[in-house]
């Protein structure tokens, strides 16, 4: 009889562990392997005190970096000026955001008033319809592949999603032109888009389904859009009870504000009606896109994407395919360059009053409760007694480098003409960050910003010339193509 000594250390442990360990296929986790695992850790004093901290309290807390905390001060040495912060609330609109973030300080300059939004609503109104129906007609391009085929798989899979990037925001603008906040406000679906997408997608596939069913019965490529149609009629009809049905035509007027150009004190206010009426405008009436060309009217084919991902060749020109959100409209491209070339960028066109969209994976090293994005800014490799160092090319090859939020350069700190750090307006509301605003480090631009879209006028003739190159197409499920999510 084999008498087993349960008082051993181990003894009880091996008795848990799986039978038939002879037979374990190669790689798996065998009992010798799990009991050398076991025998080789003993946990000690200092171990034990990090346990007790971590089991009592949030990680990030205590892997928080005091000392780059303490030492932000807050100054730029160039920064544009705006009014008043966004928040995208529990949607993934972030690229529209900041697309449109970009241009509400030129309305409030221009117009000298106290404060601007545009409608996202609006914007998002023609989002959602214009990727159904490119969700509808991606059904019947792919009407025939087979049902494992990865494009039908991702097609299926993001058929409804908020994200996006750059050129989505010009092809709605262009396309569809904007409007004020206060002709399309927000709406409850409109902020908290997870019901509302969900809901949409089922529509959209339960559609998708007849689309294809009819096409395996012999309809026509032209009876199988006449169908698609009379399913966009659903749609429209959904996204108007969700987010309001978008204007054709409004009227709007704004109050001037009393300050002069270059002079931060208001002059003394005379509440009188008479004095409000003269500052008050007198009402107009506009089309979404003769409010854009009246108020913006910038051109927005003039905006370029410059791209750092150093899994990639530098000085070539890429673009991601099924990266648009519009049917017909080209996927967003990019030059792919050196960091060092687009941070030199990124400061001409901040000097120049030109705020920047620009993407960035902020899953790493960056604090909503402090307003900091900085390389390090938690320590968890002191507090775990671990080594998390991997570069930003192996990030990418391993899935985990992608942007996953846009949002909006608006300053710089400029040491002996380099940059030290970067002042960035987030949509996260008023009471994230820094009053909504992020101090933004340059070592942390350097591991985790990818993209930024600039003017050409602040490119120099060797990067223009990238465009001039034949495109390189990536995969749509190449890391970032399907676009910002958050």
């Amino acid at each position: 009889m084999i008498r087993l000594n349960l008082s051993a250390p181990g003894a009880l442990f091996l008795m848990l562990l799986p039978v038939n360990g002879q037979n374990q296929p190669d790689g798996a986790l065998t009992p010798a392997l799990l009991q050398s695992l076991r025998e080789g850790y003993e946990m000690n004093d200092g171990d034990l005190a990090r346990h007790n901290a971590i089991a009592n309290n949030d990680i990030d807390s205590l892997a928080l970096n005091r000392a780059i905390v303490a030492g932000e001060d807050g100054h730029f040495s160039h920064r544009i000026k705006t009014k008043g912060i966004t928040n995208q609330k529990s949607s993934g609109r972030c690229w529209m955001f900041a697309g449109l973030n970009t241009m509400r300080p030129r309305i409030i300059h221009d117009l000298k008033i106290d404060d601007f939004e545009f409608s996202h609503s609006y914007l998002q109104f023609w989002d959602k319809m214009e990727k159904s129906n490119l969700y509808l007609e991606d059904i019947i391009d792919l009407r025939g592949v087979d049902r494992l085929d990865r494009e039908w798989l991702l097609v299926n899979e993001w058929n409804t999603g908020d994200g996006g990037w750059w050129n989505y925001v010009t092809g709605l603008i262009e396309k569809y032109g904007v409007v004020p906040d206060s002709v399309m406000p927000e709406t409850h679906s409109s902020e908290n888009t997870r019901t509302m997408n969900s809901i949409l997608g089922r529509l959209l596939r339960v559609r998708a389904v007849a689309l294809v069913k009819a096409h395996q019965e012999g309809a026509t490529l032209e009876a199988l859009r006449k169908q698609k149609e009379k399913s966009l009629e659903e749609v429209y009809r959904f996204l108007a009870l969700n987010l309001g049905e978008p204007p054709v035509e409004f009227e709007w007027r704004y109050q001037v504000n009393p300050k002069k150009d270059g002079d931060d004190k208001e002059e003394e206010k005379d509440e009188s009606p008479q004095v409000e009426n003269e500052r008050l405008t007198a009402p107009k009436k506009y089309t979404p896109k003769s409010f854009y060309d009246e108020f913006v009217g910038v051109d927005l084919q003039q905006y370029v994407c410059l791209q750092h991902d150093p899994s990639q060749p530098l000085n070539r020109h890429y673009k991601f395919d099924r990266a648009a959100n519009i049917a017909g409209q080209a996927d967003m491209d990019f030059a792919n360059i050196g960091m060092e070339a687009i941070k030199s960028i990124a400061v001409k066109s901040l000097l120049a009053n030109e705020p920047m969209w620009f993407a960035a994976n902020v899953s790493i090293d960056q604090s909503s409760e402090h307003g900091l994005m900085e390389h390090n800014l938690y320590d968890y490799e002191t507090l775990f007694g671990i080594n998390l160092e991997i570069s930003k090319t192996d990030r990418s090859i391993f899935g985990v480098g992608a942007s996953n939020h846009a949002m909006v350069l608006m300053g710089v700190d400029l040491d002996e003409g380099k940059p030290r750090k970067w002042l960035v307006e987030n949509s996260w509301g008023g009471d994230k960050g820094n009053k909504g605003t992020w101090t933004l480090y340059d070592r942390w631009f350097d591991e985790h910003v990818t993209t930024v879209i600039v003017n050409r006028a602040h490119l120099p003739e060797d990067i223009l010339a990238i465009f001039e190159q034949k495109v390189e197409s990536l995969p749509a499920w190449y890391p970032g193509a399907p676009g910002i999510r958050e």
